[in-house]
């Protein structure tokens, strides 16, 4: 519950002055694929090139945020929810500090992200799917997950016995199975170019 005590402070320096001075429009790339995907992967790989580029950025990953934001939570839907949230909310904050962010989570419903998608201002949200076929994630299992599904000691794990909703309309479909890792962070890279969140 909201305290009726909370006033919103509005800073001097404007959203739009950060951006000026970081030289970039800002958003968030939002990763999405079933696990073992290259989520992480393709993210540090288009980190590293807009790095190199000048570009300033942050990487949200699903895994380390688990480490502290949310240690709490849980893999239940109703933490899921709240994981993507809090996310979501961190993600305005460097939004409005003029970073590009990019958030490697698997968020396998198509309703949650799409009500991340509403957090933010039109144009600040760029949802890049991840798109690699189960039986390939399954053969990389580089965390050992999958192996652990079929011994049963993991329930509900998505794309086995939970449900992923693919993306109807991605802004960016990355097609691994298709390109290295370094092509399909390029094409990212490209898209934010030709966007113009990037010079």
């Amino acid at each position: 519950m909201s305290s009726s005590n909370v006033t919103w402070h509005s800073s001097s320096v404007s959203k739009s002055d950060r951006s000026s001075l970081n030289s970039l429009k800002p958003a968030v790339l939002w990763f999405t694929g079933l696990s073992g995907s290259g989520k992480s992967t393709i993210a540090n790989a288009v980190e590293q090139e807009l790095h190199r580029r000048g570009v300033r950025t942050y990487l949200l990953d699903g895994d380390n945020v688990r480490h502290g934001l949310n240690k709490d939570l849980g893999f239940s839907d109703e933490d899921r929810i709240e994981n993507l949230r809090r996310i979501s909310e961190v993600s305005k904050l460097f939004i409005d500090a003029g970073l590009l962010v990019l958030t490697a989570f698997i968020s396998p419903f198509r309703v949650d992200r799409q009500r991340v998608a509403e957090m933010l201002p039109e144009g600040e949200f760029i949802e890049v799917f991840i798109d690699t076929p189960i039986e390939v994630c399954e053969s990389r299992d580089p965390k050992g997950l999958y192996k652990k599904v079929r011994a049963g000691e993991i329930a509900n794990f998505t794309g086995i016995d939970s449900a992923y909703e693919e993306p109807t309309h991605p802004d960016i479909h990355v097609k691994t199975n298709d390109y290295s890792i370094e092509e399909c962070a390029a094409q990212i890279v490209d898209h934010l170019q030709a966007s113009h969140y990037i010079s």
